[in-house]
């Protein structure tokens, strides 16, 4: 499943779960989105990647407008996880501001300029349908 947030509009993306670590990674995307909108972070998408990647569950792929304003998102993000004893994140990329990776285990943060976004386009990669096991000749 994959969201588009809007300013000021953010649905629930997942439902709760009985599960442990799914309510874990619920939580960690609800907190991510929050900082992200408190950031002013522009074009919000989420993508669900459970069960297509051991990587995390969530994906989360963002901008911001320069390499200030990238590095500023970053740092109030990882600041936020801390205060709410998500740990720390994983972070590379945080000195150039061009293209900002953060892991929290269970969600991957991309920070992008926007034509730094728009070149990679990672989010059209992780968002393609799935392909069943045998259609492919």
């Amino acid at each position: 499943m994959t969201t588009v947030h809007t300013k000021g509009k953010t649905s629930r993306v997942v439902p709760k779960s009985p599960e442990r670590g799914a309510d874990a990674a619920s939580r960690a995307l609800e907190l991510v989105l929050a900082s992200l909108e408190d950031s002013k972070a522009e074009d919000i998408v989420t993508i669900d990647i459970a069960g297509k990647s051991a990587l995390g569950d969530f994906m989360v792929v963002v901008s911001g407008r320069s390499s200030r304003h990238v590095s500023a998102i970053c740092d109030h993000l990882i600041t936020d996880l801390k205060d709410e004893d998500f740990g720390s994140a994983r972070v590379e990329g945080l000195e150039t501001g061009d293209w900002v990776l953060i892991d929290t285990g269970d969600i991957i943060v991309h920070v992008f300029r926007p034509e730094i976004r728009e070149f990679y386009n990672i989010e059209r990669m992780w968002a393609a349908p799935d392909i069943e096991e045998g259609t492919l000749h």
